[in-house]
């Protein structure tokens, strides 16, 4: 029997070997491949010896993998305006500006043998194509959940208001001071999601297309929680770290961070962490791996791009991540993910996540609706007071 790093291997071999559709053969490869990534997102063993995706890839291709990791959405389109990246493993609140900005290409899915394996419902969703042009490939996707300690709630909270409103805790204390919020402005959108449930008078819809007023009460639940906010997180690690030793108790968060905390005895022995989906629902991210305008690297982008689609490759990202793989097949078969995995990591909420994109003001249901630069910048403000 192969093992399935053998297996992966061999899925590389063969994409380099087929001239079929055109792909790219070992001798074409340019030697490097710079990638913008999230944190956890390209591992090569040097956290744990068993999640290792890069090593084997550079043995087959000679593809030398660098990877830049960013903590905030922003932050990658920062880098990739000021160019000498090949590839951002990019959510829908980045995709779409990136795309509008021409910083990234359409993809010849022809040259992605494993594109067949996508799951349906990413490879032509509105965060990664645009006039039936697909933007990269689709990567992970999963919800923002809400973090917490369970010797502050006992019981799961059931609503985002833990965070959103000051009120005291199940432990008689105030939430002022112990909760976080994410850094980047589209999580006004969050807000958006919870007055969905606790305004509905307001008629939002969508929390990425919201008109005048909605956009106004969005911005006034962020405002007020401004008071209640010891520090806004947008590095993943560094919020790991306010769990552990500043006292925060609540926070949106990703399920990556949350399976760091649960994998550390003397943090669960001490501050056990926890994570829900609160009634309200979650906003959540969709990542795509997108290929720049003027990649140096075009033909090493291909093979990574390939072989980011590979089951096992898909299945162990997952596992790391805390995330759900973009390629179903990975969800059986794989030791580190398991074939639980998959329905811990949430792969029942697809239709419950409202997921990032990029608020353009062009809307299907207000007509007209407030854009992301007006965000950016009233959120800006916000952090500021």
């Amino acid at each position: 029997m192969k093992s399935n790093k053998t297996i992966a291997l061999l899925s590389i071999a063969g994409f380099l070997a087929s001239s079929a559709t055109g792909v790219v053969r070992a001798a074409d490869m340019e030697g490097q491949l710079n990638i913008v990534a999230w944190a956890g997102y390209v591992e090569r063993g040097d956290s744990d010896k068993a999640y290792d995706w890069v090593t084997g890839f550079e043995k087959e291709t000679g593809c030398k993998v660098n990877v830049k990791t960013a903590a905030t959405s922003d932050e990658m389109v920062t880098l990739m305006n000021q160019g000498g990246f090949d590839l951002v493993t990019a959510s829908g609140d980045a995709s779409l500006r990136l795309i509008a900005g021409k910083k990234v290409q359409p993809i010849d899915v022809t040259k992605i043998a494993n594109w067949a394996n996508v799951d349906k419902r990413l490879q032509d969703a509105p965060w990664n194509t645009v006039d039936g042009k697909h933007y990269g490939t689709p990567y992970q996707w999963g919800p923002n959940v809400l973090a917490y300690n369970t010797n502050v709630f006992k019981t799961a909270p059931t609503s985002w208001s833990v965070v959103f409103e000051e009120q005291n805790l199940p432990d008689g204390k105030s939430n002022k001071g112990r909760v976080q919020a994410y850094y980047g402005a589209i999580y006004i959108a969050d807000a958006a999601v919870y007055l969905m449930t606790k305004k509905p008078e307001l008629g939002i819809k969508n929390p990425y297309e919201l008109n005048k007023d909605q956009y106004a009460a969005a911005l006034d639940v962020v405002t007020k929680q401004r008071a209640l906010v010891g520090r806004y997180w947008g590095d993943a690690n560094v919020q790991v770290d306010d769990f552990k030793n500043e006292g925060v108790v609540a926070s949106s968060s990703w399920p990556f961070q949350v399976n760091l905390l649960e994998a550390d005895k003397a943090v669960m022995a001490k501050t056990p962490i926890a994570s829900t989906i609160p009634a309200e629902g979650a906003t959540g991210w969709a990542d795509t791996t997108m290929l720049h305008a003027e990649a140096a690297h075009p033909n090493c982008a291909y093979a990574w791009l390939n072989h980011s689609l590979d089951a096992k490759v898909q299945g162990d990202v997952a596992a790391w991540f805390g995330s759900v793989p973009a390629v179903p097949a990975a969800c059986k078969g794989n030791a580190l993910l398991t074939d639980a995995g998959c329905d811990t990591n949430g792969m029942s909420n697809f239709d419950k996540i409202w997921f990032w994109r990029t608020p353009t003001g062009k809307c299907e249901a207000e007509g007209t609706c407030v854009p992301y630069s007006q965000w950016a910048k009233d959120y800006l403000a916000v952090q500021g007071k």
